[in-house]
């Protein structure tokens, strides 16, 4: 008897989904550091395939080679795919290395109304942050080292209120 017939076995699709119903249903899995941030508006969400025999075969790229999220955030994408009914294969890519020029303009709104203030551009000499709780541009690093590796620890001078910066790069 065919596993996929048997009583609890989990049933796996035999159509092939299409790339953009993988993208859409992709695209509502959360970054475990950051959850008001999908790994699409993080941009690390590089590439998906699906073969003629419905696998489905999804590229990340991490934020950082050490990032600590991206064995949950693989996870995450293979439990997402495999609740849907397909079968999952994520690999990693390492190049080109990721930037923050790949987070949409709707995830850095989100980190700004979530209280971390957004990367800024990878090519200004000076980096302005505006305070995401007053909005102020009298703000200061206090470390270099935030609550994650991609973050910075930040203070404003107008409001006292210190946060995070996601760091350009």
């Amino acid at each position: 008897m065919d596993a996929a017939v048997l009583p609890g076995a989990d049933m796996v699709s035999t159509i092939a989904p299409s790339e953009a119903a993988v993208w859409d249903l992709l695209a509502s899995v959360t970054d475990p550091e950051i959850p008001v941030l999908t790994i699409e508006d993080i941009g690390i969400l590089r590439d998906i395939d699906v073969s003629p025999s419905g696998v489905v075969d999804v590229v990340i790229t991490p934020t950082y080679s050490g990032c600590p999220a991206m064995g949950v955030i693989e996870e995450d994408i293979a439990s997402a795919l495999e609740t849907a009914g397909y079968v999952a294969q994520v690999s990693t890519r390492l190049e080109p290395a990721w930037t923050t020029e790949w987070m949409t303009s709707e995830g850095k709104q989100k980190l700004n109304a979530f209280g971390i203030a957004p990367p800024g551009s990878v090519i200004a000499i000076v980096d302005e942050v505006l305070c995401p709780q007053c909005g102020d541009r009298g703000t200061r690093v206090i470390s270099e080292f935030g609550s994650t590796a991609c973050k910075r620890l930040m203070v404003c001078t107008a409001c006292g209120e210190p946060f995070d910066q996601f760091k350009a790069i």
